[in-house]
């Protein structure tokens, strides 16, 4: 933003989203501060204001309060990886390492699609904030908890397993790219890995949940 133009034009598109209010744009810090009802994304925010402007959240109300609910809205994720390698555990029964990695990959992809499904509808908009792919082909979003329950199926019933694992790094590489960029950008936005109904916060803990699924599936490959 650089002319009062650009300013009273943010001003007013600002001004038009519903539950915001107190709107004021500094071309100083380049920046627009406003109050709102409602939790706002940051595709939200770029679909009003069009692609000239670069569009970062920071929370002023929530900023000192962030760190202690982050880890307990948490609590659900590590819980169910929890699950997850216990489930593995007893199901690869001793059979080895890449064994175990193929029962806790099918696990996975079914309990994710499971939480994804439990509020599919909302599911696509909040996985859109950071898939590159979903951003760009919206019917991704819809299509990814099935893609995800026949990843799970294919690697629990050991089905064309090397097309599950080029598939999964596929995927997976793609949401791990954007999640790195929300991460970067310190965007306050939802991550859509659980789905919508347990409301998770983007953290750390998503890139090391794709990483660990990422490095499995090379490991499977290539070990």
């Amino acid at each position: 933003m650089t002319c009062q133009n650009c300013r009273a034009g943010v001003e007013k598109k600002l001004a038009a989203i519903q539950g915001v209010s107190n709107v004021s744009v500094s071309l100083e810090d380049a920046a627009a501060n406003f109050e709102t009802e409602n939790l706002l994304s940051t595709v939200a925010l770029e679909e009003v204001l069009g692609s000239k402007y670069t569009v970062n959240i920071f929370d002023e109300q929530n900023a000192g309060a962030d760190e202690p609910s982050k880890w307990k809205q948490l609590k659900p994720l590590f819980l169910i990886f929890g699950y997850v390698i216990a489930g593995s555990l007893l199901l690869a029964q001793s059979q080895g390492l890449a064994v175990f990695m193929q029962y806790f990959m099918g696990l996975f992809y079914i309990v994710f699609s499971f939480f994804k499904f439990l509020d599919y509808t909302s599911f696509p908009s909040s996985f859109r904030q950071y898939d590159p792919i979903t951003k760009v082909f919206p019917f991704y979003g819809w299509l990814y908890p099935f893609i995800e329950t026949a990843l799970g199926l294919a690697f629990l019933l050991s089905f064309q397993l090397e097309i599950a694992l080029w598939v999964t790094l596929f995927i997976l590489g793609s949401t791990t790219f954007g999640v790195i960029q929300q991460l970067r950008k310190k965007n306050t936005i939802q991550c859509a890995c659980l789905g919508t109904v347990l409301n998770l916060p983007m953290t750390e803990a998503t890139l090391v949940e794709n990483t660990i699924m990422l490095l499995m599936a090379l490991g499977m490959l290539f070990g």
